[in-house]
């Protein structure tokens, strides 16, 4: 048996599970291997230092699967934005099928991959967004609560809300993204109208992520309190993982006339890079999400794509459909 859903159906997956974009992390190896489990796997376009950097890690990609994996393309602020267009390019003429989109402005490179006939999965952190990313043509949201690493937005508001909301709010199919990471959670997730889930620090903690193991043992043994939040007083909140540079970050964002460039040292892109070569969790900042709490093990992606599939089977077949008895006549 396998859970069949729109989200299934639309990318030609198995099962209905994406591993989300991550910054240094999502490479071939982490992708293939998702999609060699069922799921999709999604490239990080800018791990990857040029266009043509990705155009050749997409061909790698292709020589470890044969299964549908796709492209993140994340739009941040910068002082100097990546060459995004020609990114976009690359993406549309290697004939990728997938793109995950997230950020700020995306419209136009939104339509010219809906022109070259890619689904488009956008991410959002709240309902007005996810209103504004279906007028520009998406294809799917993916829904991304409060407890997501990476950035979860300005509003706080949880998955839970934002998922029962998006129910009666959005008119395409959304996944859930930020704090799933088992089966119990896809089982939610499809209770409260998503059509699959979107996991990122779940799949850090596998055997094919491309991490030094030591970051994998800290997430095992970390729990939900182990993030921070910073970036806050700059609103482009990012949730990270609580070691001692986190806790400096917010030591300095105290101060209420603090300017980015009080903390720019601490929060080098190449510190956090290094995080996971060296195998040393206090040496940068890192992203994760809240998710950690229930990550006990180190599996490898076929083994947790398919242990979430049939714990949510038999949360569905057995669990909840033993509550649904007749009514007793007194």
């Amino acid at each position: 048996m396998v859970i069949k859903t729109k989200l299934t159906e639309l990318l030609g997956i198995k099962h209905p599970i994406v591993q989300g974009g991550m910054q240094y992390v999502g490479t071939a190896e982490m992708a293939s291997a998702v999609s060699n489990a069922g799921g999709l796997g999604l490239l990080t376009a800018l791990t990857q230092p040029t266009p043509e950097d990705l155009r050749k890690e997409i061909a790698r990609c292709r020589t470890m699967t044969n299964k549908p994996f796709g492209v993140n393309l994340t739009f941040l602020p910068a002082i100097t934005p990546p060459p995004y267009e020609e990114y976009t390019t690359v993406i549309i003429e290697e004939g990728i099928k997938v793109v995950e989109t997230a950020g700020n402005n995306p419209g136009k490179y939104i339509d010219m991959l809906k022109k070259a006939g890619i689904v488009v999965l956008h991410k959002c952190t709240s309902i007005r967004h996810a209103l504004s990313a279906t007028k520009l043509g998406v294809d799917i949201i993916s829904m991304d609560g409060y407890e997501c690493a990476g950035h979860p937005g300005e509003d706080d508001v949880t998955a839970l809300v934002l998922l029962a909301k998006s129910v009666n709010k959005l008119k395409i199919p959304y996944i859930a993204s930020g704090g799933f990471g088992d089966g119990a959670g896809l089982a939610a997730a499809l209770a409260l109208g998503a059509e699959g889930i979107n996991m990122g620090t779940r799949f850090m903690c596998t055997v094919e992520a491309p991490i030094h193991h030591n970051i994998k043992e800290a997430i095992v043994k970390a729990d939900e309190r182990q993030t921070s939040l910073v970036f806050r007083p700059f609103r482009n909140t990012s949730r990270i993982f609580k070691n001692s540079i986190a806790e400096e970050v917010n030591k300095r964002e105290k101060n209420p006339n603090v300017q980015f460039t009080d903390v720019m040292d601490l929060v080098a892109g190449s510190r956090g890079r290094q995080v996971y070569t060296t195998g040393d969790p206090e040496y940068g900042v890192w992203t994760a999400g809240q998710v950690i709490g229930i990550i006990n093990d180190i599996p490898t992606c076929d083994v947790l794509v398919s242990r979430i599939v049939r714990d949510a089977e038999t949360i569905i077949t057995q669990r909840l459909n033993k509550m649904i008895v007749p009514e007793s006549k007194l």
